[in-house]
């Protein structure tokens, strides 16, 4: 990768990925869908370290989604087993590396095993500060968006918050992504021209940017190309800019 062009990158503070075409990679190579989603581990390795070197300070991965319990149970239970593993040999690592991680989503229909992890790993790097990890696991925009409802209306049931007083920070406060900035920029492998539900309130004012790779393909020069399209990006959050012809 040309360092000159790393250089003039405009680099996002935070990238959301939809990490998608496991399945599709793995029987393009005539093997089992549970062989994509353990080649899509090692490149969640190599794009969190890409990320890391780059300098983004945030980074959410779509790991599971709620549409996801919907799958055959030997698919999702090859897709816990291998949450569990990353967890279980990778959180050390990320603390050496001080990075930190944090989990979203529904933590009710995870194992207790797997959270017990999260919560240990969540201890474990709490105070780190290179690079922030989110991981979106039994999640959806929607899902995130009622929960946030149903705190602020249990607050103001509870005579804790005026209702006149929610405005757009408030009801960002009770998402499950309270603390983190919203997303930059949103990036989804495989091809596919959507978002699936993901951090639906968070990007509303994201670029987009979709590429046909499948993501156990994804790699760093990839991740340098979604960014360097980024960099070309006005981004304007509904306003015009002086470098905006519009009459």
């Amino acid at each position: 990768m040309d360092n000159h062009l790393i250089d003039t990158l405009n680099i996002p503070e935070h990238i959301a990925i939809i990490m998608d075409g496991n399945g599709r990679w793995a029987t393009q190579r005539g093997k089992p869908r549970t062989f994509g989603h353990k080649e899509g581990v090692n490149a969640v390795q190599r794009t969190v370290e890409a990320a890391a070197e780059l300098g983004v300070r945030y980074i959410t991965l779509f790991g599971f989604s709620t549409e996801n319990w919907k799958r055959s149970h030997e698919e999702v239970s090859e897709l816990m087993g291998l949450l569990k593993m990353y967890l279980k040999s990778k959180t050390s690592e990320m603390h050496k590396n001080n990075v930190r991680l944090t989990v979203i989503g529904d933590r009710s229909r995870l194992d207790k095993e797997i959270v017990r992890l999260i919560e240990n790993a969540e201890t474990l790097t709490k105070d780190n500060d290179k690079l922030h990890v989110q991981v979106a696991l039994s999640y959806s925009g929607r899902y995130d968006i009622t929960q946030a409802v149903q705190t602020l209306a249990r607050a103001a049931v509870d005579g804790k918050i005026n209702p006149d007083d929610i405005d757009e920070t408030v009801f960002s406060s009770a998402l499950q992504t309270n603390g983190v900035p919203d997303p930059d920029l949103l990036i989804r492998t495989s091809g596919e021209k959507r978002i699936s539900n993901f951090l639906l309130w968070q990007c509303a004012y994201s670029e987009y940017y979709f590429t046909d790779t499948y993501w156990p393909d994804f790699g760093k020069d990839d991740l340098v190309e979604a960014i360097r399209v980024y960099s070309k990006r006005d981004r304007r959050f509904g306003a015009v800019t002086d470098k905006t012809n519009v009459s």
